[in-house]
């Protein structure tokens, strides 16, 4: 089953949250046996990264529906959530869109789980909001600025893309193989390109304006986020694997800085730590849900 909810987010903003299979059953509830929950022992929001959709937890939110109500958010500009024309793209604009998601699901406290910018958006949430927050999982997501170089970079990138492909098979190969980023092929890496693309008149486009992603990575390449991430009181994970983007100096620090941190290392990933070695990613996920959840 997939279902299609719709969140009025952050100055309206529409926005499409998505189960990818049925929630937990309780043995008996108040409406009989076998009941739906409305939020298993940690109800779980995931929040996608730059460029991403809440398609990209498919997998996960399939395992996780075993024992957590899961849900997975199109944040702004993304997916099928509204795209404004001019924003707001901000840390303050996203991090209000997941507690509109948390508070009108009726999800806190939830578990959230982020992967890159969506790491970043939960343990701001974390820091500000406590209260709707029973753990953090962080995966591949720097606390250090990015910086200004790395904007210019990005955008020399988005210019690099052949677009419109001729085909879905074109972008896979491309991401998977042509990309001149690349150190090496990474099959997975062209399957998550795959899905944010959108069939157009003259081929496959990004589904998301290149523009509004520069604008929302700009927002937080500039700065810093460790004062933050000291703020979060709950148990948070912090993921990665060889060939991340995140070090594992960096990594180890920043479980050093949260107050009740905890590491894992996936090993033979990169960024897209759950799509290149998703059992290895279950594993992580799985051990720590059960160390900090009550069963």
């Amino acid at each position: 089953m997939v279902r299609r909810i719709d969140v009025s987010g952050s100055g309206g903003v529409r926005l499409a949250a998505w189960e990818f299979a049925d929630p937990p059953k309780h043995p008996c509830g108040a409406g009989g046996a076998g009941e739906a929950a409305r939020s298993g022992p940690g109800a779980v929001l995931m929040l996608h990264g730059l460029m991403g959709r809440a398609a990209h937890w498919a997998e996960t939110a399939r395992w996780l529906s075993g024992r957590h109500r899961a849900v997975a958010l199109d944040q702004r500009g993304h997916g099928r959530s509204e795209r404004p024309a001019e924003g707001p793209y901000t840390r303050d604009a996203y991090i209000a869109d997941a507690v509109a998601a948390i508070e009108s699901l009726e999800l806190a406290p939830a578990v959230l789980i982020g992967h890159a910018m969506g790491a970043l958006t939960a343990w701001q949430l974390a820091a500000r909001r406590p209260d709707l927050v029973r753990a953090l999982v962080i995966c591949d997501m720097r606390a250090s600025a990015l910086g200004a170089a790395t904007q210019r970079e990005w955008g020399e990138w988005f210019r690099s893309w052949p677009v419109p492909f001729a085909t879905l098979a074109d972008v896979r190969k491309w991401f998977a193989e042509g990309d001149p980023t690349l150190e090496r092929p990474r099959p997975a890496r062209g399957d998550y390109y795959a899905e944010i693309m959108a069939e157009r008149a003259d081929g496959w486009r990004p589904a998301f304006s290149r523009r509004q992603m520069l604008q929302a990575r700009e927002t937080y390449a500039h700065d810093a986020h460790w004062e933050e991430l000291a703020l979060v009181e709950c148990p948070a994970l912090v993921v990665r694997g060889p060939d991340s983007e995140l070090g594992r100096a960096e990594a180890q620090e920043m479980v050093r800085v949260l107050p009740r941190g905890a590491y894992a290392e996936i090993s033979d990933a990169g960024h897209l730590v759950h799509y290149e070695q998703p059992e290895g990613w279950r594993r992580a996920v799985e051990s720590f849900l059960e160390s900090v959840l009550p069963a």
